[in-house]
């Protein structure tokens, strides 16, 4: 995968997925200026001798605690010691690279007031595959992230531990083996490393990514689905959705249309059907879809702008040599993101376990109870169904917005919160979950399928269906059902699935 050149400020959606899916990071070289300027400016506002926030004052409650010249470099470490104060199990690693490349960008647009060695650091940590451990509890979404950030920070100066190699190190250790030397904070420094909100944002990027992919490949097991029941495509007509103008139920309606487009199986029974209306978990998939991708792109276009923004404090305007304190670490925008995408997600996953309780139940169906030849004899998909009812039940949950929810802190100085971190990093959970019940709908229709034998699907359903079963074989008599749901996952997880419908599915940009 080629490297990414970060533009701060001009950084595409893209690039900022790609950056989670493993590519590597380049500075664009033109920030360079910008970062010097913004360090030199902060070199003045201490000469002036006036008490500034976070440069030569204590923090939060503890702001109008003046700090003499000779402690200004024990007070950024201290900050950075005293705030990584996470618990928890390490985030993921690709999440972490993340947060650092949006944390980079964020300080490289010279309103921070580092030093050019910091960006340089954290450029080279990002280059050498340098991942900090950074706990995944303990932040609320303001003052930002602080906890994860400071753990991320401390690895900096050579304290805790860093991920290289697949080996969890001492971080001067590591640092010393990729030929970096460690950190001595200057004024400003460790506050602008710990405050911001890319480790929400991170967490809420890396959720809308997975999230996009199981959208797309919920949309080929429905479509698997719709074939399996014998449903009608005349719900997908795109006269019924140009009276409605939502875009995306418009683009979801087209797409499943395509998807099923030249099926015999469809041919089949469009004339003399008793049936009139097929269930909504068939009928509705344009307006319930069509509006999860509408959610998803307006939760992509916030955490876009929250991307290439700054949001640490204070913030440093060199051409007026001035230090303005504001809120820009409240993550607010990235809560209700977060919290957008996890009422997708829950729905995406609702809808599909729906499809499937509908393909094992004989009558509604009108295929053989459980999906298996010789009921009775075999369960089949009975249980599948079960899991696939816990894990949605599960998702609606942890749904609940977290954003409605705020806990004071810091003395009550720190008096409404975000709670955009832990918002955003349910959603790989959530997507997980969904993930799971999407792989067994793809089990149950494509099985749903094969009993309509010699009658085909569509081209792209079949292509679908061969890349399922170059995997796992139908399923004749029951046999240890886990294997075959876990196989029907990394399908949905690596984009095998959607790839095979790629050029029709809609994304999210």
């Amino acid at each position: 995968m080629n490297d990414i050149l970060l533009t701060p400020g001009d950084v595409s959606l893209a690039q900022w997925r790609a950056v989670y899916r493993g590519a590597g990071v380049k500075l664009d070289p033109a920030c360079a200026p910008h970062v010097a300027t913004s360090a030199a400016a902060v070199a003045r506002i201490l000469a002036k001798g006036e008490p500034v926030y976070g440069i030569n004052t204590g923090f939060g409650k503890l702001a109008s605690v003046r700090i003499g010249d000779e402690d200004l470099a024990t007070l950024q470490r201290n900050i950075v010691l005293s705030h990584a104060a996470g618990t928890g199990e390490p985030s993921p690693v690709p999440v972490i690279r993340l947060m650092m490349a949006l944390k980079l960008a964020s300080l490289a647009q010279g309103a921070s007031g580092v030093r050019p060695e910091t960006v340089a650091l954290l450029e080279a940590m990002l280059a050498k595959g340098l991942t900090p451990v950074v706990p995944s509890q303990g932040s609320v979404g303001a003052s930002g992230d602080l906890a994860p950030l400071s753990h991320m920070a401390a690895t900096m100066i050579g304290v805790g531990e860093i991920m290289l190699a697949g080996e969890r190190l001492p971080a001067a250790d590591a640092l010393a083996r990729a030929g970096l030397t460690p950190l001595e904070l200057g004024p400003k420094e460790g506050l602008a490393l710990l405050n911001g909100t890319q480790f929400s944002t991170a967490n809420a990027l890396a959720g809308l990514f997975e999230a996009e992919l199981l959208f797309r490949s919920a949309l080929v097991t429905g479509a698997l689905s719709t074939e399996a029941a014998k449903g009608s495509d005349t719900p997908f007509d795109p006269r019924i959705h140009a009276l409605r103008r939502h875009r995306g139920q418009i683009e979801v309606a087209d797409a499943l249309r395509g998807l099923m487009a030249g099926s015999a199986i469809r041919a089949s029974h469009v004339e003399n059907d008793a049936r009139v209306q097929d269930p909504y978990c068939l009928r509705c998939q344009p307006q319930v879809m069509g509006a999860a991708l509408d959610v998803l792109r307006q939760a992509a276009t916030t955490l876009e702008i929250e991307a290439n923004g700054v949001s640490d404090n204070p913030l440093i305007f060199p051409e007026a040599d001035e230090a303005l304190s504001g809120g820009n670490f409240h993550a607010e925008p990235v809560a209700f993101a977060a919290d957008m995408i996890a009422l997708a997600v829950c729905e995406i996953g609702s809808i599909s376990e729906r499809r499937i309780a509908m393909l094992v139940d004989p009558a509604l169906s009108g295929l053989p109870a459980f999906l298996t030849p010789r009921p009775g004899l075999n369960s089949g998909f009975m249980i599948p169904q079960v899991t696939a009812a816990a894990l949605v039940s599960e998702n609606k949950q942890k749904a609940y917005p977290a954003s409605v929810d705020s806990i004071p802190t810091s003395a009550n100085q720190e008096d409404h919160v975000s709670m955009a971190a832990h918002g955003a990093r349910r959603l790989l959970s959530m997507v997980e979950n969904a993930t799971a019940v999407i792989g067994i709908e793809l089990l149950a229709a494509a099985q749903g399928i094969e009993f309509h034998t010699p009658l085909a699907s569509s081209t792209l359903l079949e292509a679908a269906r061969a890349v399922l079963r170059a995997e796992i074989p139908a399923l004749d008599d029951d046999r240890h059902f886990h294997p075959d749901m876990e196989a029907a996952n990394r399908l949905i997880r690596s984009g095998a699935l959607a790839d095979t419908a790629a050029d029709l599915l809609p994304a999210i940009s």
